[in-house]
């Protein structure tokens, strides 16, 4: 089965067609780098009309690099959040308008289930469990239990600022342009992380992470060192205290599990440091290690039709104009109680969500009665 996916969760509009979960057939990405380097920042408005104007035109292009049709689909997936709102709904109007008139399922994804799920697709399987999670993005910085298909426990997450929050900040400040994760890898190759002290947040207090003290403690160096700042040193230690970070917590909740593999995704998992300490903390405790290729760590619509394969043949799909009734795995520990499963066309989209959620997250799942399926955000 061919999955149309589409990715609107950021500034980022891209569009994929996956075969049975495992096949990449193509992947087009628009990006909108430029237009938002100027702001340091994505402004949420702009994303929103920039994805408006390349949708169809990715769609388009995606099909032809694969030399597909619209007819050759057999379902829509798109990303339902968490996101940005304005840019979530341009996506999803559009998967929901191809499902409605092409008569095709439309299977919501969660957008962190997704980024753990490219793992599997970078080498062409399905996901394999139980595996220690850990999404590590601009706006996440997520640690989980994955004992099988939507069976997730949060093991931690971060108090404030996500990692690459953390290094988008720290950039503009010392001047280096945006997105601060590759602009600071490359500041800081060659550079000594052991010249600055930086602090190592929570260090053996859980599976909590907070980097706003690390951002603080940035700042203060920046400033008192002034001219005799190594700006190469700085950015190596800055880079040496994120994945020390990231790596102790992963260490200590797969030998506290027993997992006998570790996933680790999301754009911050592009950083060439933080691989490099992955590959060296597997090799040392023996796991199996799983990390995407570097052009599936960032947002994609690869791995939003990849889940929305593994999601719909989970959860079963219903007939054409009903709603899944959706099911959960057991163990599964979930934000809010309510289904969370495929939805057919022609595009409808019929789960309530269920009492007690919050109307007002920033995320369009709730909007789009799909719920919030995972305790991912």
């Amino acid at each position: 089965m061919i999955t149309l996916g589409i990715e609107s969760s950021c500034d980022d509009t891209s569009v994929a067609l996956v075969e049975d979960g495992r096949r990449l057939r193509a992947s087009l990405i628009s990006s909108q780098i430029e237009v938002h380097r100027r702001f340091g920042g994505v402004v949420p408005e702009v994303a929103a009309r920039k994805h408006y104007e390349a949708i169809l035109p990715v769609l388009g292009e995606t099909l032809a690099a694969a030399r597909l049709g619209l007819g050759d689909l057999g379902q829509v997936a798109c990303t339902a959040g968490p996101g940005l709102l304005g840019p979530l709904l341009v996506g999803l109007a559009t998967a929901k308008g191809l499902a409605w008139a092409l008569g095709l399922p439309l299977v919501p994804v969660h957008h962190l289930e997704a980024h753990l799920g490219a793992a599997f697709l970078a080498r062409e399987q399905d996901p394999v469990y139980p595996y220690v999670g850990l999404i590590v993005s601009g706006g996440h910085s997520t640690l989980v239990l994955a004992d099988g298909p939507r069976a997730f426990t949060t093991l931690g997450r971060t108090a404030d600022d996500a990692p690459g929050e953390l290094l988008d900040k720290i950039a503009r400040h010392l001047g280096l342009g945006y997105p601060g994760g590759p602009v600071v890898q490359k500041a800081g190759e060659g550079g000594d992380p052991a010249r600055y002290p930086l602090p190592r947040p929570l260090s053996g207090r859980g599976y909590g992470f907070s980097f706003s003290g690390l951002k603080t403690a940035v700042l203060h160096l920046v400033r008192a060192e002034g001219d005799r700042l190594d700006l190469r040193d700085l950015c190596a230690s800055l880079q040496a205290a994120v994945a020390d970070t990231l790596c102790g917590k992963l260490e200590a909740a797969q030998v506290e599990t027993g997992t006998p593999r570790v996933v680790v995704a999301g754009g911050v998992a592009a950083n060439a440091v933080l691989r490099a300490r992955l590959e060296s903390l597997a090799a040392r405790r023996g796991f199996e290690l799983l990390v995407p290729p570097v052009a599936l760590c960032t947002d994609n619509a690869a791995m939003v039709a990849a889940q929305g394969f593994h999601t719909a043949a989970t959860l079963g799909t219903a007939s054409p104009g009903t709603a899944s009734p959706g099911t959960t795995s057991p163990g599964t520990t979930l934000d809010t109680a309510f289904p969370a499963g495929p939805v057919t066309g022609p595009g409808t989209v019929g789960v309530a969500a269920g009492p007690g959620d919050d109307p007002f997250r920033v995320n369009a799942c709730a909007d789009w009665g799909m719920g919030d399926p995972l305790p991912l955000e």
